[in-house]
């Protein structure tokens, strides 16, 4: 029993750090996709879609945008890896429109998994 929970003493803190790696990864890998779609939108409308649209306007035509040629994503907009939604700002601080995660506890800033996930 002493060896076993000496075993999980060393190996569950690596396997969750592991966790939380992927979870990051998944949401820049959710964020690059959204960008590549807010991209398409642009392509076709002339901007991004304004603060008030936001990302719903990526699967769903708002009304008055008659140049919208979507959807331009297949699902839903996808929740972050942590069950929150993505952040978008129109127009952003560090570009024309910013997109973020707020991390695993939703909160701005952060280190490790509660590190903020972003666009720029």
């Amino acid at each position: 029993m002493v060896i076993i929970g000496l075993l999980a003493g060393i190996v569950a803190p690596q396997y969750f750090s592991q966790i939380g790696k992927s979870s990051t990864k998944v949401a820049r890998a959710q964020i690059e996709s959204l960008g590549q779609a807010l991209d398409q939108y642009r392509l076709d409308v002339g901007r991004y879609p304004t603060q008030d649209q936001g990302l719903n306007a990526l699967r769903d035509a708002p009304a008055n945008v008659p140049q919208w040629r979507g959807p331009y994503l297949k699902r839903a907009v996808p929740a972050d890896p942590w069950g929150h939604a993505y952040v978008y700002q129109q127009p952003g601080q560090h570009g024309e429109y910013d997109l973020l995660s707020l991390g695993s506890d939703g909160q701005p800033g952060g280190d490790g998994d509660a590190a903020d996930v972003t666009s720029w």
